[in-house]
């Protein structure tokens, strides 16, 4: 099979890094403690739950630039896990991103802006705003890549900005009372219970874009040395806003009025400053939902593309426009996230997301050992620190996090068992990729 042409190198360390902050700030900080709360009794051990999954992050970070440097070129655990194990498992891998890793996030995060913003604007039509939000950022991506890199850029660099200022006014308009008076549970107790390992789960998800640069490394300049940085600053940046957002949920109100609520943020920001702080949080979280909405259509077609290039009968998607990004891929994740908008809800799908992106990464990152033993003479620009304990650490954590999900959350699992089974049988169908035609 022909190697297909090798794609424009445009995006620096900034532009990397960026699009890793945004697509990890997106619905999962935002949503996610409510549960916490619900689920925990314990502030200390969801902090520290917050800082596992950060630990966690950086270490799959710093397995997947191992194997992204060595094998350069977009596509993701796609042409990672082909490499790896079998052409089977790199397919199921992109199905998993096609419906999982990308279109249900950003289905997700649509959803969860238009929520928002309904606090401000009620009269907001929801459904149909989340719907418009993926067209239009969809239509920007697939016309023109450097204007998409750009908008990516300039409004994530807004939006943490703004996070920090709302930390800074927060921390200052509280005395940490409802911190101390929440701990009903010790903390070591806490820390090792079934809840907090289900609740991993969603915190993973909130954490899941920290491999966004991987699957746009073809087209990153100097991936040997860029990627790696990109990485592990994106995730570390991210990391200490998580932390520092999450104890202003915890000190902000009583855990009644934070416990299973979706819009916990805009619920934290009126307890701490107000009714007209409410409004400037909930236009803050609405433009970060927006950025991780664009990051995922910019980053997932990506996986579909570099599936085009080795399947002859997926070929279609391996198309572009000068200038423009993977179109065809792009009109499906958009179109796969439409559907979902329309037959789903945010909690099922944080669930659902979680645990079976969780199962794609622990295979991912204990890759990294299987090919060093299998290609060892394979030229490695960047190998991962703390080897081999980093991807046997990883894979052990997502292991105990899987289990206690699937025990505690069963209809998350079949869900996920279910699209394994899809993606295998959609393999048989579009063969292997061996019978891709010359292009």
């Amino acid at each position: 099979m022909p190697e297909p042409p090798a794609l424009p190198r445009r995006l620096g360390t900034a532009s990397a890094t960026l699009v890793i902050v945004a697509s990890m700030i997106g619905t999962g900080v935002f949503t996610t403690t409510g549960f916490l709360v619900r689920d925990l009794a314990s502030p200390g051990a969801i902090l520290a739950g917050w800082l596992l999954g950060g630990a966690l992050a950086l270490a799959g970070a710093l397995c997947y630039a191992e194997l992204s440097t060595a094998l350069p070129d977009n596509g993701g655990e796609f042409l990672l896990l082909s490499r790896i194990y079998h052409p089977a498992v790199g397919f199921v891998a992109g199905f998993v991103s096609l419906v999982v890793g990308f279109a249900a996030p950003a289905a997700a995060a649509a959803m969860a802006c238009g929520r928002y913003l309904a606090v401000l604007w009620p009269a907001l039509p929801q459904t149909g705003f989340a719907i418009a939000l993926i067209a239009a950022l969809g239509l920007v991506h697939a016309l023109r890549v450097s204007t998409g890199s750009r908008l990516q850029n300039a409004v994530t660099a807004a939006q943490v900005a703004l996070i920090v200022l709302f930390v800074v006014a927060a921390l200052g308009a509280s005395d940490g009372g409802q911190l101390a008076a929440r701990t009903e549970v010790p903390f070591f107790s806490a820390l090792m219970s079934p809840e907090l390992a289900v609740g991993l789960i969603y915190i993973s998800f909130s954490y899941s874009g920290w491999n966004a640069a991987v699957y746009l490394v073809g087209e990153i300049e100097e991936p040997a040395r860029r990627l790696v940085r990109a990485s592990a600053l994106g995730v570390v940046l991210t990391t200490c806003l998580y932390l520092a957002l999450n104890f202003v949920f915890l000190i902000s109100a009583p855990a009644a009025e934070l416990a299973g609520k979706v819009e916990v943020a805009a619920v934290a920001a009126q307890a701490l400053l107000g009714n007209g702080a409410r409004g400037f949080i909930v236009a803050v979280i609405g433009l970060g939902l927006f950025t991780s909405v664009s990051a995922l259509i910019m980053t997932g077609p990506r996986v579909y593309e570099a599936m085009g290039q080795q399947h002859a009968r997926l070929r279609l998607l391996d198309r572009r426009v000068a200038g423009g990004g993977p179109c065809p891929a792009i009109a499906l994740q958009c179109g796969l996230s439409v559907l979902m908008i329309l037959g789903a809800d945010v909690d099922a799908l944080l669930s659902y997301c979680g645990l079976t992106l969780s199962l794609s990464a622990g295979l991912t990152a204990l890759g990294v050992i299987v090919l060093r033993q299998r290609e060892p003479g394979l030229a490695r620009p960047y190998k991962t620190w703390g080897y081999p304990l980093t991807p046997l650490c990883y894979g052990a954590l997502t292991l105990w996090m899987v289990v206690h999900s699937v025990t505690g959350r069963p209809a998350s699992a079949l869900a996920a068992l279910a699209t394994l089974g899809c993606g295998l049988l959609l393999y048989a169908l579009v063969g292997s990729p061996q019978s891709t035609a010359a292009r």
